[in-house]
């Protein structure tokens, strides 16, 4: 079926929508809002309606339905201020309200009788729609402990984690309503996931033995069946609730890094003209962690490329806005060029969604480089408000915490970004950020091993240099100071005494002086 309006036509079967015999590129998601508006467009279709048929029944925010609204009506030509094809109805809901001409498709027509899939009591239901973004399920956690009472502890564990997992923003997670029903049933794995519409799916145990508990997790790729990830957990139960709140907040800090990881191993079985935004992002982050130089130019690449795909796509954004801020703080770019485009960039990434932790995290590093340092603070702990689990926003917290001499509570958090996830790719900056946070509390030791075991991590890490160089400097040890002092320029060519002076965002004189003086004291000039 194909529906023809102005000067477009929305090819149903091919999934495809052209504007005067050209291609109009537009996300899966996007996609489906736009059928779904035009084959109802005899009414208004509520919000609550578009999320049913266009989400099936995923947690969405507000912010996430407007940035597809919005990227619906460019992909049309149409805009919130002129709505001459896609009119909102304030309180209502929205409205296709171009001329449209339904025709059948050239060569064939939709039958109705084809065959679709059974759900799990054998009635037929309609497959889901493609997702813009992979989905997650978390299964209950099976109570092993042979007390039905403990029923509600195992609930509560699955419960906690799906509510976590909804704070990360870049993926959808099935609600409790949908997953439950898989409770105390055998189902493979890759069916739920085809009943369910989810790429990954979340499950485990719960044994309580007195005031013992042991709770196992992980975490299962539908497609292959494989476990990417997968730890126990053994805890007293002296407090239930702190019990439950401790081992939610380190399963997600440990699930998210191997989502994204297996997200990017995916997009990159995918040729480049394939990939769509939510490809390119995850190509994007792999390359983030990596810390290098040419790494995050090809991340800066491919978030480019992305945002041309979908200029509204707050996940590219806000990566994008770090790529810059972090680039800077390296000495890769010039920090009065990268700061002010990751300023307009997160900006942006807020405005497509106000609640997404990556946005804020962003915008804090920007302040950051801007000496707003209130305004820093105050967006590192909303970012950890709205995911108490999100471990690179815990770790830089802790580097703009320890710029304000706050070197106690900078290293906390950069150990608790550690203990909560281990394997994360970001751990060599956590090691970094502690090792500088013990350099401003003139702890040389405790500095210089935690930069070397940062540069176990990731050997090219520049802050794990820097701080290696000044802490050796400091504590007297004139050819080590020496040495890291070669591996420093190697990883920064351009550093420099006025450099390090000049662009690091030091709230006091004294901190900075102090940092300066161990590299004066290692022969950098």
């Amino acid at each position: 079926m194909q529906f023809h309006f102005s000067n477009h036509v929305l090819d149903v079967d091919l999934r495809e929508l052209t504007r005067g015999g050209e291609s109009v590129a537009v996300e899966p998601q996007v996609f489906d809002l736009l059928v779904h508006l035009v084959k109802n467009r005899d009414h208004v279709v509520t919000k609550d309606d578009l999320i049913e048929a266009v989400w099936d029944g995923r947690i969405v925010s507000e912010s996430t339905l407007t940035s597809r609204i919005n990227a619906a009506r460019r992909a049309v030509g149409d805009s919130g201020k002129d709505q001459a094809v896609i009119r909102t109805l304030a309180r209502k809901g929205f409205r296709f309200v171009g001329d449209v001409q339904p025709k059948a498709a050239n060569g064939g027509e939709a039958h109705a009788g084809a065959l679709q899939p059974l759900d799990s009591t054998g009635e037929l239901h309609p497959p889901l729609p493609p997702l813009d973004r992979t989905a997650i399920a978390v299964l209950p956690f099976a109570n092993l402990s042979g007390e039905p009472e403990q029923e509600y502890f195992s609930e509560g564990i699955s419960e906690d984690i799906i509510t976590a997992l909804s704070k990360l923003r870049w993926f959808y997670v099935i609600a409790r309503n949908s997953s439950f029903i898989y409770k105390q049933k055998s189902v493979h794995h890759q069916r739920i996931g085809e009943e369910l519409g989810v790429g990954y799916i979340v499950e485990g145990s719960v044994r309580k033995d007195g005031d013992h508990v042991r709770i196992t997790a992980q975490l299962v790729d539908v497609a292959t069946g494989s476990h990417l990830w997968a730890e126990r957990y053994d805890r007293d139960l002296a407090d239930v609730f702190a019990v439950q709140d401790e081992i939610t907040q380190a399963v997600v800090a440990a699930i998210e890094p191997q989502l994204y990881a297996a997200e990017d191993f995916r997009a990159r079985r995918k040729t480049p003209d394939n990939m769509d935004a939510w490809d390119l992002v995850m190509r994007a982050l792999s390359h983030y962690w990596r810390v290098t130089r040419q790494d995050n130019l090809v991340a800066q690449a491919l978030l480019e490329k992305a945002i041309s795909v979908d200029p509204g796509y707050g996940q590219a954004l806000s990566l994008l806005a770090a790529c810059h801020t972090f680039s800077a703080h390296m000495g890769w770019q010039e920090m009065a060029s990268a700061v002010p485009v990751a300023e307009r960039a997160a900006l942006a990434a807020i405005r497509a969604d106000s609640e997404d932790a990556w946005a804020h995290y962003a915008l804090a590093s920007v302040y950051l480089f801007n000496r707003r340092f209130d305004d820093c603070i105050a967006e590192f702990e909303l970012a950890l408000r709205l995911n108490p689990s999100f471990s690179p926003a815990r770790g830089v917290y802790g580097v703009a915490l320890s710029y304000r001499g706050r070197w106690e509570e900078g290293d906390r958090a950069a150990r608790e970004a550690l203990k909560f996830s281990p394997r994360d790719p970001f751990a060599a900056i956590y090691c970094g950020v502690a090792a500088y946070c013990q350099y401003v509390g003139k702890n040389y030791a405790e500095a210089i091993r935690l930069s070397r075991e940062a540069l176990r991590h990731r050997t090219d890490f520049v802050g794990a240099h820097r701080v290696l160089t000044a802490s050796l400097g400091m504590a007297g040890g004139a050819d080590a100071a020496k040495a890291a002092l070669e591996g420093l320029r190697r990883a920064q060519p351009n550093v420099t005494l006025a450099w390090l002076a000049g662009e690091l965002p030091f709230e006091h004189d004294a901190d900075k002086a102090h940092y300066v003086e161990g590299f004066r004291r290692a022969g950098l000039r």
